[in-house]
């Protein structure tokens, strides 16, 4: 009987512990949600609304009047390629497009160089290998803000800036993302590249049949860092890019703001439209993303 009780108790204090512990997950998630739930329903909202004293939490009319004039307030090409400009639209989509564009292509070089560079530091045995890593690691550290001048001398040097290259190029070298796959790599048993080897498999070979496959969950977390970064590196962007047709969608935002008022209903309305494209990213890459925070937890 005594120890039916005990194990009563301590049923009963575990119970108590899991609400506990889903009371504040539940509160933490509305914590992080609200932000994301104020711009999507501010940006439906009337000025009156939005700038009323108590807050309206929900809009007593939904109103596309914000998308509108974001839409309406400026004009740009909808692509420009070798020098030729396409159609006109809304510069809001124009922008879009390029903060989309920019976020891809650093994301898949990223995602390409980090994989190569963290398989060879963690399989490969060559004089310099300590040296290299221990420079990707200190280049964690060191802030963007140090190496932005040589960067925009470096891209001017090229004839990139003003382009979505030169806010694409600072972005491939991305140290962390080469940790993190070299991590990764580290969890593999050497064996396996070994009896690639004796099979007679190339090298290449032996990183796109062997070797990536098992490092798939680092390079998709990897490819979610990386993306999320790209679109929110607003200081780079702001840097290295000027001309309206090449404006990022937070730029091109910022730019419309005026110098005595803010339009809270259009910065909403941006917003909105900004966090589709990483809502989305999110939902695909989410098998991976989790699977490679986890894996990392594990073998770090």
């Amino acid at each position: 009987m005594a120890n039916q009780s005990n194990l009563m108790k301590k049923s009963l204090n575990t119970s108590r512990w899991n609400y506990l512990s889903y009371a504040v997950i539940i509160i933490i998630g509305i914590l992080f949600t609200f932000p994301l739930y104020w711009i999507i329903t501010g940006a439906f909202k009337t000025g009156r609304e939005i700038n009323a004293t108590v807050p309206v939490w929900i809009p007593s009319q939904w109103i596309l009047d914000n998308f509108a004039r974001l839409m309406g307030k400026r004009a740009a090409p909808l692509f420009t390629i070798f020098g030729l400009d396409g159609p006109t639209v809304p510069a809001a989509i124009r922008w879009l497009l390029n903060t989309v564009f920019m976020s891809v292509a650093s994301m898949l070089l990223t995602c390409i160089t980090s994989a190569m560079a963290g398989y060879v530091l963690a399989k490969k045995r060559f004089v310099g290998r300590t040296l290299i890593f221990t420079l990707v690691v200190c280049a964690m550290a060191l802030p963007k803000q140090v190496i932005l001048i040589p960067l925009l001398r470096e891209m001017s040097a090229l004839g990139l800036y003003d382009s979505l290259w030169a806010a694409i190029f600072p972005i491939v070298g991305w140290p962390f993302g080469v940790f993190l796959v070299k991590q990764f790599a580290e969890g593999i048993p050497t064996e396996m590249v070994e009896a690639c080897r004796i099979d007679g498999a190339s090298e290449w070979r032996t990183f796109t049949d062997v070797m990536f496959p098992m490092i798939k969950p680092g390079v998709g977390a990897c490819a979610i860092f990386t993306f999320i970064n790209s679109w929110n590196d607003y200081f780079m962007q702001l840097i290295m890019l000027t001309s309206n047709k090449n404006l990022t969608i937070s730029l091109g935002i910022a730019t419309m703001q005026g110098e005595s008022s803010t339009d809270y209903g259009l910065l909403m309305a941006g917003a909105a439209l900004a966090s589709l494209p990483i809502i989305i990213v999110f939902l695909i890459f989410q098998k991976y993303f989790t699977k490679g925070i986890t894996m990392g937890a594990v073998k770090g």
